[in-house]
């Protein structure tokens, strides 16, 4: 509960009608009032009275119903292996994201230490994996990046109106996204009055990306992707670049994507030539998608924005909870965005 993620979980959670905060915990924090550690929770610590931070270790499982995760990884599998049969987890992290062990191993170099787990669970992309998830015991919530790149990305796939395999993702990405721990890449210095492309052709998340984009398509599927780092505290921008079928036209995508999330409460298509920003969903679990031509014949531009704390993590996976509970799918999370 001391990193970013943990932060928008209690706000979120703070006013969610059907959760109670039961334990919190932390590693170099723990023995803390949450208080101190984010004083914009002060009040809510005060009028909750939540729980003093806590190791993993120390933590009593009794009247804990749902664990969320939002530890480093590598470290979630031998806390959720702990967790009794009854408990349903929710992992941030990307410890239980990849069907195959094995992909896992290679991006993240270190075994997979909860194999027999990992068979369990359900990748958490509420919109596309709504019944498996409202099913799961476990669900590893998908990373902030593959988030905004699949969520407008799947169904064309499914839908055979784009080469899946000539995709291209230009990513941007506020700072919070690297976490709270201490950086040299993340010092104000480093970040402010510039832009930086990172992980170039090597980005953990590219195989989570291609993992959903080969399932859509029944194929394996390599995507290009570069994430960049903004001077921002909030949001994703992902660019999206896609090559059209023969015979398909750019409104056909706007038509397949508005049916797709049509009465969804969190994805919105927008209009043509309406452009969205990551200003228009700031603090919210709200996704904005837009589609243009791009002057390349048979080739369009998707435009895809979230807050990475919220749609990207935190909201999602409060979402996820909510299904997997039989709980109203959007409670907690009715927030509008702030702007500006």
């Amino acid at each position: 509960a001391s990193g970013y993620t943990g932060a928008e979980l209690v706000r979120l959670l703070s006013r969610h009608p059907a959760a109670a905060i039961v334990a919190l915990t932390a590693d170099r924090k723990a023995g803390q009032e949450l208080a101190g550690v984010f004083p914009h929770l002060a009040g809510v610590a005060a009028e909750l009275a939540l729980p003093v931070l806590t190791t993993p270790d120390e933590l009593d499982w009794d009247g804990i119903d749902v664990a969320f995760f939002g530890l480093p990884h590598g470290t979630t599998h031998a806390v959720a292996a702990r967790a009794p049969e009854r408990v349903k987890l929710v992992d941030l992290s990307p410890d239980f994201r990849f069907a195959d062990v094995a992909t896992y191993s290679q991006w993240y170099g270190l075994p997979h230490g909860a194999p027999e787990l990992q068979r369990q669970a359900v990748y958490g992309l509420s919109e596309l994996r709504r019944a498996e998830i409202a099913q799961a015991r476990l669900v590893g919530c998908p990373g902030c990046y593959p988030t905004a790149s699949l969520l407008p990305l799947v169904p064309l796939v499914e839908g055979g109106l784009i080469e899946a395999d000539e995709i291209i993702i230009d990513a941007k990405s506020g700072v919070s996204g690297a976490g709270r721990a201490l950086k040299e890449a993340s010092l104000f210095a480093e970040v402010a009055e510039g832009v930086h492309a990172y992980g170039i052709a090597g980005h953990r998340h590219a195989p989570e990306i291609e993992q959903a984009i080969s399932l859509a398509a029944g194929q394996p599927v390599v995507v290009n992707f570069t994430p960049h780092l903004m001077p921002m505290n909030r949001g994703i921008l992902a660019s999206i670049y896609v090559r059209l079928k023969d015979g398909v036209n750019v409104a056909d995508l706007r038509v397949r994507l508005a049916a797709a999330y049509s009465g969804e409460p969190f994805v919105r298509v927008l209009g043509e030539g309406q452009v969205p920003a990551t200003r228009h969903v700031r603090g919210s679990n709200h996704a904005l998608i837009g589609v243009f031509p791009d002057r390349l014949p048979r080739r369009a531009i998707l435009l895809s924005v979230i807050d990475n704390l919220v749609k990207g993590a935190s909201g999602q996976a409060v979402q996820n909870m909510n299904l997997m509970c039989g709980l109203r799918e959007t409670a907690g999370l009715e927030q509008a965005p702030l702007f500006p």
